[in-house]
């Protein structure tokens, strides 16, 4: 009996994650990504410190809307704050903090149950 789920081809599946790069659908990326179902965006934030509301406008104006947001942050979960998690709260979008391996492994679960989820993961130096 086949367990693993069909994910079509054009579907963005995280491949791998390491210091310094992200493997997405076959690519590479040296800087953090947005990553949606159908595309992956380089992303300018390279620590959590100082995101805001406008740091997400990206997954804010999805034309399909995100429900879930998985924000990776690293090795070990850190706290958000609570004026971000409020502010995505407000556009619809629930964010879900958790470390990276976490934020990937969970991302491709959701996205192949065809859930409305997005990633953004901050690269690992």
């Amino acid at each position: 009996m086949e367990m693993t789920p069909l994910i079509p081809a054009d579907r963005q599946v995280i491949g791998g994650y390491g210091p310094g790069l992200f493997r997405v659908s076959g690519q590479l990326y040296r800087t953090s990504i947005l990553v949606f179902p159908d595309r992956t965006l380089e992303w300018p934030p390279r620590t959590l410190d100082g995101l805001t509301l406008e740091s997400f406008a990206a997954v804010i104006a999805e034309p399909a809307p995100v429900e879930i947001l998985l924000l990776g942050v690293g090795a070990r979960n850190r706290l958000i704050p609570e004026a971000l998690r409020r502010g995505l709260r407000d556009a619809g979008i629930v964010l879900d903090a958790m470390d990276t391996g976490a934020a990937c492994r969970t991302y491709n679960v959701l996205m192949a149950e065809d859930r409305r989820v997005a990633a953004a993961l901050i690269l690992l130096d």
